[in-house]
C-alpha cells in the first residue's frame, strides 16, 4: 500500500512539473524589462555561432529573442547582465499562436547562422574610432578588420556583412583641408595614403580609393550585406557616380579636376542618391547637398533632434521591420559629417526607415542592389551629439539600452535570418 502510495505521489509530481518545464528563454526588448538591450544582441549572436538557431519575435516586446533553454545560455545572460524570462512549452506556443495572428502586425523570423562580420576600417584605428566597433565590442560580437588591400584582393567573398568605418571613398581626405592641412595627424594620413596608393599599382589615392568602391559595389551586387554610417555613405555613392571623371582638385591628387564635371556624373551607378550637386570648395567641409548638416544649423536645436522610425508590416516586409526593431520610435537624433540626407535626393526605390519630417530629412535608409542588401545611418555616434576630432569615446556601459545603437545591431543580425519566398 505504501508502495502505490509513493508511486502515485511521483506521477503526480510529474504531471506537475512537466508543464511547467523550461523549454525556452525569452531575452524581452522592450523598454520596462531589458536592462541591456546592447548586450542582448551580442547574447543572440553568441547562441547562432554555437549552432542554435533563435527565433527573432518581431514587433513583441520591442523585438525579443526565443533562444533554447540551456543551463549555459541562461549563465551566460547572467553573467553579461541581460534580462531574461524562462518560459514553458505552453507559454511558448501561446506566444507564438499570437505572434502568427492575422490580427497582429507581428511576426517571428528565424535566425539562422551568425554572420562573418568585416569592418573596413584603417588599421590604426582603436574600436572607439566608430560607433559600429564600439558597439560590436560592447556587445561582445567577433569582428574582422579588412581594409583597401584585403578589399582590392576580392577578401570580402569571405564575409556576410561589411561595415565601412567613416571613410572618404572621393579621396578628398575627409574635406579636412580647410581646417586641419597642417595639424601633423593630416599631414601624416595623407603620407601614408598616398603611399599605399603607390603600393597598390594606384597613381592617385583617388583613383585607388574609386576602385575599392566598386569592389564593395561588386560584393554588394553578389550578394553581400553592407552597412555604412556617417561620411561612407554619401562618399561611397559620389565614388560611384564620378567612377569616370575626376572631382579632386590638386591639393588632393597633384592635377586639376574635370572641367565641368558635375554634368558627368552617372546617377545610375550610385545605390541611394541620385541628381546631387557636389560641393567643388576643396576648404569647404562637405561632399554634396545630399547632407542636411548645413542647412539645418538653426532650424533644428538639439532639444528637438529626433527621428522616427517607420511602421512596416512585420508579415508583408519582415526586412524593413527588422532594422527598425525598437522599444521607441522616437530616436534622438545625432550630428556627424554626414548627418542625414535630403529627401529630394534619395532614389524612389530606396526605403527610409528613420526620418525627420520637421526639416525633410532622412536618416535612416535601406535598399536592395543585385542579390545584396545596404543600409545607410546618418550621424556619426548615436551617443555623442556632435562628435568631434580628437573628442573622448563614448562609453557605453553609460547607455546599455541606447535606441540609436540598437539600430546597428539590428543590421548585425539582419543576414542571420532565413530567407523567405517573396510574397506575390
Amino acid at each position: 500500500m505504501k508502495m502505490k502510495k509513493q508511486v502515485f505521489l511521483f506521477a503526480l509530481m510529474v504531471v506537475l512539473v512537466l508543464p511547467l518545464k523550461a523549454a525556452y528563454i525569452l531575452i524581452p526588448m522592450d523598454a520596462e524589462s531589458q536592462k541591456n538591450h546592447l548586450k542582448a544582441y551580442g547574447i543572440t549572436y553568441w547562441v547562432l555561432a554555437n549552432n542554435q538557431k533563435v527565433n527573432w519575435l518581431l514587433n513583441y516586446r520591442g523585438g525579443s529573442f526565443l533562444l533554447p533553454y540551456a543551463e549555459i545560455i541562461k549563465k551566460e545572460c547572467q553573467i553579461r547582465g541581460v534580462s531574461f524570462e524562462i518560459l514553458p512549452d505552453n507559454k511558448t506556443t501561446e506566444i507564438l499562436e499570437q505572434i502568427a495572428s492575422p490580427s497582429q502586425n507581428q511576426d517571428a523570423v528565424v535566425l539562422e547562422k551568425a554572420p562573418k562580420i568585416a569592418v573596413y576600417s584603417p588599421k590604426g584605428n582603436q574600436p572607439w574610432d566608430d560607433a559600429v566597433t564600439l558597439a560590436l565590442s560592447f556587445a561582445e560580437i567577433p569582428y574582422e578588420t579588412v581594409y583597401d588591400r584585403e578589399v582590392l584582393e576580392d577578401k570580402l567573398l569571405l564575409y556576410d556583412w561589411l561595415h565601412l568605418h567613416h571613410e572618404d571613398f572621393t579621396g578628398q581626405y575627409g574635406k579636412f583641408y580647410g581646417a586641419f592641412r597642417a595639424a601633423s595627424w593630416y599631414v601624416e594620413n595623407k603620407l601614408q595614403a598616398e603611399a599605399l596608393a603607390k603600393e597598390l599599382g594606384y597613381s592617385k589615392v583617388s583613383e585607388q580609393k574609386r576602385a575599392v568602391a566598386i569592389k564593395i559595389r561588386d560584393y554588394v551586387i553578389g550578394g553581400g550585406f553592407m552597412f555604412a554610417m556617417c561620411s561612407a555613405t554619401d562618399s561611397f555613392d559620389i565614388a560611384l557616380a564620378a567612377e569616370q571623371v575626376d572631382i579632386c582638385e590638386a591639393m588632393f591628387d597633384g592635377d586639376p579636376s574635370t572641367p565641368n564635371y558635375q554634368s558627368k556624373l552617372d546617377f545610375r551607378n550610385t545605390f541611394a542618391f541620385t541628381n546631387f550637386t557636389l560641393e567643388r570648395r576643396p576648404d569647404f567641409y562637405e561632399f554634396s547637398n545630399i547632407d542636411t548638416t548645413n542647412p539645418r544649423r538653426g532650424h533644428i536645436p538639439m532639444s528637438l533632434d529626433y527621428f522616427t522610425l517607420m511602421d512596416f508590416s512585420a508579415k508583408w516586409d519582415p526586412i524593413p521591420t527588422m532594422l527598425c526593431q525598437n522599444h521607441t520610435a522616437i530616436v534622438k537624433g545625432f550630428m556627424g559629417q554626414t548627418t542625414a540626407y535630403a529627401r529630394q535626393y534619395i532614389k524612389a526605390n530606396v526605403l527610409v526607415l528613420g526620418e525627420n519630417k520637421r526639416n525633410s530629412e532622412a536618416r535612416y535608409i535601406h535598399g536592395i542592389k543585385g542579390k545584396g542588401f545596404f543600409t545607410f545611418y546618418g550621424g556619426h555616434d548615436p551617443e555623442d551629439y556632435q562628435h568631434r576630432v580628437g573628442d573622448p569615446k563614448t562609453e557605453l556601459e553609460l547607455h546599455p539600452n541606447s535606441p540609436g545603437y540598437r539600430l546597428i545591431l539590428n543590421n548585425v543580425l539582419f543576414p542571420a535570418a532565413k530567407k523567405k519566398k517573396q510574397k506575390t
